[in-house]
């Protein structure tokens, strides 16, 4: 008789009397990261799909601790399910990020939500690295990383997080160090990060990371992708409602909004350094469990894209927007675009307003040309000739990416 895992029998427990603010998370997740995702067992699957199956209908109304738990067990079940994709690899659905259906709300606190979320996931990048070195954690052992390996990841880390915590915590800001102090600064970024953070920020940190494998660098990768799609999540709050503003001539803020979304990319560029740190053996090693996953899903991304301008007939036919129906559905709908908003109000616009909105576009355009660019770079770099995650084409893909024009009308 096969004898049941202590958290089967955690779990088992919990389903007499379920209640969601009481689930064994702590359990659960120890022993997904003690094998990774892809290795858990079918019986705990199985018990975690019947937990699912005992919550109640999914409502706008629902509890916290409900959504919470329903958002989790779903990023949790997605092999399980046949759904695994990389919305759930990254287990964006458990993490805040900054949404185009959230309620209203003035730019500087959305722009303010992005920053802290930002802030603490690199908080948790960095960390995680430090409690490595220094050997207080038996997480993801596998292919560690050296201290000059740590110490690089610690810089570059620390050169997102600074200006985004700046303004988060005006008080707290980090200074600019050396290569030799930033272990000791990136420290300091902890403390912080820890002293501020609320119970549920704590829990969703530790829910919003489900590796496939126990690859330590896997986690420096997953981290890393949240953070960006964190980014591109604010981009297309502002490019949308640039364009509205733009729609309504009111040039400032379409100019404010452009310059929001410029700044927040530039400033995520450093994580691709901190990416290019990641060892490819280990990269290749975990990511042999990733299939069915690419960044090329990113509904992020083709929503910020797609609201710069409509995509050409061929890219909304690709398998990038076919993965992301609901962004190509909206697409289609004839949803309005800066490109078409720019085009009727430049001919209403004084000639000094339409010339800002101009070169703010011409900033976000020539920035994200520059991402795309080490985007390439660091993919040609890990990938070679190799093909994506996610039955993509890989680095030829991300070459014809990187000419797409960002803007017709500019």
């Amino acid at each position: 008789m096969k004898v049941r895992s202590p958290v089967v029998r955690e779990l088992t427990d919990w389903l007499d009397k379920p209640d969601p603010d009481h689930f064994p998370y702590d359990q659960v997740m120890a022993e997904f990261l003690r094998v990774g995702k892809h290795f858990v067992d079918h019986d705990l699957l199985k018990d975690l799909g019947r937990a699912r199956e005992s919550l109640p209908v999914a409502a706008d109304s629902e509890c916290p601790g409900t959504r919470l738990l329903r958002r989790f067990l779903d990023t949790a079940l997605d092999k399980w399910d046949g759904r695994y994709d990389y919305g759930t690899y990254i287990a964006l659905g458990v993490l805040p990020v900054p949404r185009l259906d959230d309620a209203p709300e003035p730019a500087e606190r959305t722009r303010a939500r992005r920053d802290r979320l930002t802030v603490q996931l690199l908080a948790e990048t960095l960390g995680f690295e430090l409690d490595a070195l220094d050997g207080t954690s038996d997480l993801l052992p596998e292919m560690r990383p050296g201290r000059d390996t740590v110490l690089l990841r610690c810089r570059h880390g620390l050169r997102v997080a600074r200006p985004a915590l700046g303004r988060v915590r005006p008080d707290a800001a980090l200074p600019q160090d050396t290569r030799a102090a930033s272990l000791q600064t990136a420290r300091r970024l902890c403390s912080i990060v820890a002293a501020d953070a609320t119970a549920e920020d704590r829990r969703v940190m530790r829910l919003s990371f489900l590796p496939v494998y126990v690859s330590h660098d896997e986690h420096l990768f997953i981290r890393v992708l949240q953070t960006f799609e964190t980014t591109f999540s604010l981009l297309s709050i502002e490019l949308r409602d640039a364009a509205e503003a733009l729609a309504g001539d009111d040039h400032r803020t379409a100019v404010d909004r452009l310059s929001g979304a410029r700044r927040a990319l530039a400033e995520s560029a450093p994580l691709f350094s901190l990416l290019a740190t990641m060892q490819v053996e280990a990269f290749r090693d975990f990511r042999t469990f990733t299939e069915g996953a690419s960044a090329i899903q990113s509904r992020a991304y083709k929503e910020m894209e797609s609201l710069c301008r409509v995509p050409d007939h061929d890219r909304l036919d690709s398998a990038a927007y076919l993965s992301a129906p609901e962004v190509r559905d909206r697409v289609l709908a004839g949803r309005l675009t800066l490109d078409e908003a720019y085009r009727t109000a430049r001919t209403r616009l004084p000639a000094a307003e339409r010339d800002e909105v101009t070169a703010a576009m011409r900033a976000f355009s020539a920035t994200l040309g520059r991402w795309r660019q080490t985007h390439f770079r660091l993919a040609v770099r890990m990938l070679g000739e190799r093909s994506g995650t996610g039955y993509t084409a890989g680095t030829p893909y991300l070459s014809k990416v990187r000419e797409i024009p960002v803007f017709h009308t500019v």
